[in-house]
């Protein structure tokens, strides 16, 4: 069995902000065209328009109805590796093929020596383990680490496909084990919290939770409908004003 590491040097990892996630799927889909479509070509599923279609997709993003006292409305959950600190993937994995990095504390998978057994998807509480059946082994979010320590790349691009792909700016990523990072300062200011954390995996990514207040969609009532709008009504530039506007007529003040 695999060994893990007592410490790492970095806890290279995301930071995941429910309240702005709009469950678009762009990361999803970028992390599929990254790693294993390749640029411009066809997702590489089995039979994926077909009753039972598979593929490795690392990277999923989950919708649910929330109503309660913190929140009302729905919340997009984006699931993939968490790059535990006590990773049971790892310590299960016969072969050494699943193995924690003690730079950065990332999770990986070696494709030589991985005899796609399955024990670590049967292991890991998050259901992020993929097996692929066209090249017989285990596969899991890798933070893009082809990304993210290429110089050949444009600093904006060095970080994983998922955050350079998100629209919203939800995905965030960093060292974790930094306290004066960006993300760790928004899983501080924020409440991040750990998924499942009870499992005692240590998970490295965090989510943050959405804001509290219930959630409504505007209502807007016949013959209450958004004024014109007015240029000279809020000050800026004329891009400004239009989300002044827009913003206006969305939340129906």
């Amino acid at each position: 069995m695999t060994s893990l590491p007592k410490t790492t040097a970095k806890k290279m990892g995301l930071v995941i902000d429910l309240d702005i996630c709009v469950g678009c799927q762009a990361c999803a889909t970028s992390c599929k065209e990254w790693n294993t479509g390749g640029y411009s070509a066809p997702l590489s599923d089995h039979d994926p328009y077909g009753a039972d279609p598979s593929g490795a997709w690392l990277n999923r993003v989950h919708s649910y109805e929330v109503d309660n006292a913190h929140f009302k409305g729905t919340v997009h959950f984006p699931r993939s590796c968490l790059h535990c600190d006590n990773a049971a993937c790892v310590t299960v994995c016969p072969t050494g093929a699943s193995y924690k990095r003690e730079e950065d504390g990332i999770v990986l998978v070696n494709p030589d020596t991985c005899i796609g057994c399955k024990l670590c998807s049967w292991a890991c509480p998050y259901g992020a383990r993929e097996y692929d059946h066209d090249d017989g082994v285990m596969k899991k979010c890798t933070l893009c680490v082809d990304r993210i320590y290429n110089d050949t790349l444009a600093p904006e691009d060095r970080q994983p496909a998922c955050v350079r792909a998100c629209p919203t700016g939800a995905r965030a990523f960093g060292d974790l084990n930094d306290p004066t990072s960006a993300v760790s300062q928004s899983v501080k200011d924020r409440d991040g919290f750990n998924l499942l954390d009870h499992f005692g995996y240590e998970p490295v990514n965090k989510y943050l939770p959405p804001r509290k207040g219930t959630q409504h969609a505007p209502q807007i009532t016949e013959g209450c409908a958004p004024a014109p709008l007015d240029p000279s009504a809020a000050g800026g530039s004329p891009m400004e004003k239009l989300f002044a506007w827009a913003d206006k007529a969305l939340s129906g003040r």
